[in-house]
C-alpha cells in the first residue's frame, strides 16, 4: 500500500479494528438498502408491464403488440435519460461528494414511483395518461443514472482492498432482492384481489408502497459520513475543478471508459431481460399465467441473491477476471437451451432454466461493480463509472424490452431474446481478456 491510501484509510476510518469493521459494516448496509429502495422503484415498472398496459393504452391497442410496445416506450424513454443523470451527478458526487446526493436521488426516485401510482387511467384523461407516464419514467432514469456508479463508488470507498466484492455484495443483491421482494408483492395481490382488481386499481399498491421505503432508505443513508477515499481527497485539496473535462481530455481515462462501456455488456440483458422482461415474456409469447410468469421470475432472483455472495467472495480470492470469463462462458452456452425449455410452456422447466441462467449470470453479477470502481481513481470515479456504465446500459440493457417485443412480433421466433444474451456475451467474454486485474488492490486516488 502506498503512503497516500495509508493516509487515506487512516484519515477518517477509526484505527480500533472493531469500529472500524462496524463503519464499513454500515456502508455496506446503506449501500444495500437504498438499492433495494432505489431498484425497487425502477424496477417495479418492469414487473408490471402487464397490467400497466391494460391502464395506459386505447382499448382497441390494449390486447396487441401496439398497446405493450407503447408501454414498453416509457421503459426504454427512462434508459435514455441515464447518461444525462450519470453526467451530471457524477460532476457533483465528484465535486461536493457521493453521501447527499445518494439520499436526494433516493428521494427523487421514490416521489416519481408514488406519482405513477396516482396517474390517472387512459380512459380518464386520454393520450395524457401515457404521456404522465412517460414523463415520470424520465426522472425515474435520470435518478438511476447517478445511483448505481454513486453507490458503487461510496462502498468500493469504504471497503478493505482484500474483500471490496464482498462488502459490495449487498449493494448488489438488493437490487435483486427489490425485484423479488416485488414479484412476491405482485404474486400475493394477484392472489388476494384476482387478476380484475390488479387491472382497475390494485397495481397502485406497489407504487405507492415507495413512500415508506424512501423514508427509510433515505433515513439509513443520512446517518452514515462520506467516504474516506472522498474525505482524503478533499482535505489534500485533490478535488478537481471539472471532473468531466479531466475524464474526456484524458486517454487513460477514455480508455477505461471504452471498457467499461464494453464489459458489463451482457450484464444489460442479464438483468433487463432474464428478470425484468421474463414474467412478460412468459405471460405475452409463452402464454404462462401471469402468477406462474412472476413465480418463474421469484425462482431466478432466489438463486442469484444466493449466488452473489459466493461470487463475490471468490473474486476477492481469485480474481476478477476469472470469474467475469467463467460467467461470460456459462451465459452464452446456456442462453439457448435455456430459453428453449422456456418455449416448451411447462412451469417446471421454465423455472430450472430460470435458475441455471441466474447461477450463470451471478458470476458476473457479483464482480462486475467492484471492478468498474476499481478502474478509476477516486477524484474522478464517480464521474467516469457513471459514463461508462449508464452508456453500456443504454447500449445493452434499456432497449431490450422495447427491441424483443419488436423482434418476436416480427418474426414469431420466441428464443429471439437468447441471441441477445450470447451477442452480449462474446462481447463481455472479449473485453475481459483486456482488463488488468484489479482484486486486492487498493484505489488509486488520482
Amino acid at each position: 500500500m502506498t503512503k497516500s491510501h495509508a493516509v487515506t484509510m487512516d484519515y477518517a476510518l477509526p484505527k480500533d479494528g472493531t469500529t472500524k469493521n462496524n463503519v464499513v459494516r454500515r456502508a455496506s448496509l446503506a449501500g444495500g438498502v437504498g438499492s433495494f429502495v432505489e431498484w425497487y422503484d425502477y424496477g417495479i415498472y418492469g414487473l408490471l408491464v402487464s397490467s400497466l398496459v391494460l391502464v395506459f393504452s386505447a382499448s382497441d391497442m390494449s390486447s396487441s403488440d401496439s398497446g405493450l410496445m407503447l408501454t414498453y416506450l416509457g421503459f426504454t424513454v427512462s434508459f435514455f435519460v441515464r447518461p444525462f443523470g450519470g453526467v451530471i451527478c457524477g460532476y457533483l458526487g465528484d465535486r461536493m461528494g457521493r453521501q447527499k446526493l445518494l439520499a436526494i436521488l433516493l428521494l427523487m426516485i421514490s416521489l416519481a414511483t408514488a406519482a405513477i401510482g396516482l396517474l390517472p387511467s387512459y380512459a380518464s384523461i386520454g393520450w395524457a395518461a401515457p404521456a404522465l407516464l412517460i414523463l415520470l419514467r424520465i426522472v425515474q432514469g435520470f435518478s438511476a443514472g447517478g445511483e448505481v456508479s454513486g453507490a458503487g463508488s461510496f462502498v468500493a470507498e469504504y471497503a478493505e482492498d482484500h474483500r471490496r466484492a464482498m462488502v459490495m455484495s449487498p449493494l448488489v443483491m438488493g437490487s435483486f432482492i427489490a425485484l423479488l421482494f416485488g414479484s412476491l408483492l405482485i404474486s400475493g395481490l394477484i392472489n388476494v384481489f384476482g387478476s380484475e382488481a390488479m387491472t382497475a386499481w390494485v397495481w397502485r399498491v406497489p407504487f405507492l408502497l415507495a413512500i415508506p421505503m424512501a423514508l427509510i432508505g433515505v433515513y439509513i443513508r443520512t446517518r452514515i459520513e462520506d467516504t474516506p477515499h472522498f474525505q482524503m481527497v478533499k482535505a489534500n485539496k485533490r478535488v478537481v475543478r471539472n471532473p468531466l473535462r479531466e475524464v474526456l481530455s484524458s486517454k487513460r481515462h477514455l480508455k477505461a471508459i471504452g471498457l467499461a462501456i464494453t464489459l458489463p455488456a451482457v450484464n444489460g440483458p442479464g438483468y433487463y431481460i432474464l428478470f425484468v422482461y421474463m414474467p412478460t415474456y412468459l405471460n405475452k409469447v409463452m402464454h404462462f399465467q401471469q402468477i406462474q410468469s412472476l413465480m418463474v421470475t421469484a425462482c431466478g432472483l432466489i438463486t442469484i441473491i444466493g449466488a452473489i455472495p459466493m461470487m463475490a467472495w471468490l473474486s476477492d480470492r481469485l480474481g476478477r477476471k476469472p470469474l467475469l470469463v467463467a460467467s461470460a462462458i456459462a451465459m452464452a452456452v446456456l442462453a439457448w437451451p435455456c430459453f428453449w425449455l422456456l418455449t416448451l410452456g411447462m412451469f417446471p422447466l421454465a423455472c430450472m432454466a430460470a435458475i441455471l441462467l441466474a447461477f450463470a449470470f451471478a458470476g458476473h453479477a457479483g464482480v462486475i461493480q467492484a471492478t468498474l470502481a476499481e478502474m478509476f481513481p477516486t477524484n474522478v470515479r464517480y464521474s467516469a463509472y457513471s459514463i461508462g456504465f449508464n452508456l453500456s446500459t443504454v447500449i445493452f440493457g434499456g432497449s431490450a424490452p422495447l427491441l424483443m417485443t419488436w423482434l418476436i412480433g416480427l418474426t414469431g421466433i420466441a428464443s429471439i431474446p437468447s441471441y441477445t444474451v450470447i451477442f452480449t456475451a462474446a462481447l463481455t467474454l472479449i473485453s475481459t481478456l483486456y482488463l488488468k486485474e484489479t482484486a486486492g488492490k487498493p484505489l488509486a486516488a488520482e
